[in-house]
């Protein structure tokens, strides 16, 4: 994992003493946030929202041909289905 292109900022409620525990917790998040934005994990949560045909694709790979295309079209939008 390469978390050197990650900006985060950690809020604590309780102050932690030791940096390890701090360093610890920030690659625990990194772990977690890096496996949530895989690609086939985006693709399950999300649909497109097509206004200009009046259509929802669900189609996995449709909706990764459309983020992999880096251009975005006029009144297509990405959904989350929750």
């Amino acid at each position: 994992m390469n978390n050197s292109n990650r900006d985060l900022l950690v809020l604590f409620k309780q102050e932690l003493k030791n940096p390890q525990a701090i360093e610890r917790e920030v690659s625990w998040l990194h772990g977690l946030l890096f496996s949530v934005e895989r690609l086939d994990n985006l693709v399950t949560a999300h649909e497109l929202l097509d206004l200009c045909k009046y259509k929802v694709v669900r189609k996995s790979l449709a909706i990764k041909n459309y983020l992999r295309s880096n251009k975005e079209k006029p009144f297509v939008f990405l959904n989350n289905k929750n």
